[in-house]
């Protein structure tokens, strides 16, 4: 629900990319050319001698005015419908998306396709899973999962930056509409945002694959997010400045900021930044059951934002009516007042 006083044209062109299949985006790339006008080929009717005045020479080729500054990114730039269709889609149209299922193939291939609507660069990151158990002690075997990775154009990341993300994945028997299509929801619902806003640094935004465990310990958990950080070179793995994690965050009416340890900036930031949005936060530490954890064992400062217990966590219970919109919204607005340049 956005909170803009006025409608913002570039909002609604968001809205409209959101809505597009990758089909319909090919068409309107294969028929909006742009082709420009002819020029005049008519030959002067002056004799070569002739000498031309300043009155019939060409007039100067006028320069177009630049486009203005972007705005800074305002919690109030948050659209959570956006978050509220996807929760709709991913867990109630796609459903269970075990990491190396073709199900989750389905739910990266529509975040990808969202992420691209926006005006995003979209690389995959393979991740290979190895085998294991589900939640509930069922065999699954070794396959492969993928990293929906989403940059804004000429982003280099040796720069200073952020990085935004949500583990898309379930465990194979819940539709996962708390765990975890609402972070995703929030991450695509941040995409939109910042798209054409200003923030005070750039912003790579993840949607990862086979965050769940396939066993006891860190081996064998949080796999697309340990293959994100692994993959970094050292210069990219400095100008990391901080990540946030949104697993679980439609759930409840007061946020959860968590730590790994009993604190640290990321977390102290978030917290901060949630009270100039004006929104309810509960500091939680030893949080480390989300992929922020990958970071933050990899020497990089991260923090969590979810984790309020629900009746049907892991389970076919975990359906969209268990999300609570104004928690989507409640976190996205914590999440952009961190995003946002500092006064």
């Amino acid at each position: 629900m956005s909170r803009r006083p006025t409608p913002d044209p570039r909002s609604r062109r968001r809205r409209l990319a959101l809505a597009l299949t990758p089909a319909l985006l090919a068409v309107g790339a294969c028929t909006d050319s742009g082709e420009p006008a002819p020029t005049s080929t008519s030959t002067p009717t002056s004799t070569p001698t002739s000498t031309p005045t300043s009155s019939s020479a060409s007039s100067p080729t006028s320069t177009p005015p630049s486009s203005p500054a972007p705005a800074p990114v305002s919690p109030d730039d948050l659209d959570r419908a956006t978050a509220v269709a996807a929760v709709a889609h991913l867990a109630g149209r796609i459903g269970p998306r075990e990491g190396t299922s073709p199900a989750f193939g389905r739910a990266a291939d529509w975040v990808e396709a969202r992420f691209t609507a926006l005006g995003y660069d979209v690389s995959r990151q393979r991740v290979d899973v190895p085998a294991g158990v589900s939640w509930q002690g069922a065999p699954l075997a070794a396959g492969r999962s993928a990293n929906v990775v989403a940059t804004p154009p000429g982003f280099d990341a040796t720069e200073p930056h952020l990085v935004v993300g949500a583990h898309l994945d379930t465990v194979s028997q819940a539709p996962g509409a708390e765990d975890n299509a609402s972070g995703v929801g929030v991450v695509l619902a941040v995409a939109e945002a910042v798209a054409d806003r200003r923030t005070r640094l750039p912003v790579v935004l993840v949607a990862f694959g086979a965050e769940e465990p396939r066993g006891a310990g860190d081996a064998l958990h949080h796999f697309g997010s340990t293959q994100y950080v692994a993959s970094l070179t050292r210069a990219e793995r400095g100008a990391v400045r901080a990540m946030v994690s949104l697993d679980r965050v439609g759930v409840g009416t007061v946020v959860p900021v968590g730590s790994a340890s009993t604190s640290d900036p990321v977390q102290r930031a978030l917290l901060e930044a949630a009270r100039r949005a004006g929104v309810p936060t509960v500091a939680e530490a030893d949080e480390r059951s989300s992929d922020h954890w990958s970071f933050v064992r990899a020497g990089l400062p991260a923090a969590r934002l979810g984790s309020t217990p629900y009746a049907g966590y892991h389970s076919a219970g975990d359906v969209p009516a268990v999300v609570a919109p104004a928690q989507l919204e409640r976190v996205g607005r914590v999440v952009l007042a961190w995003l946002a340049p500092r006064r």
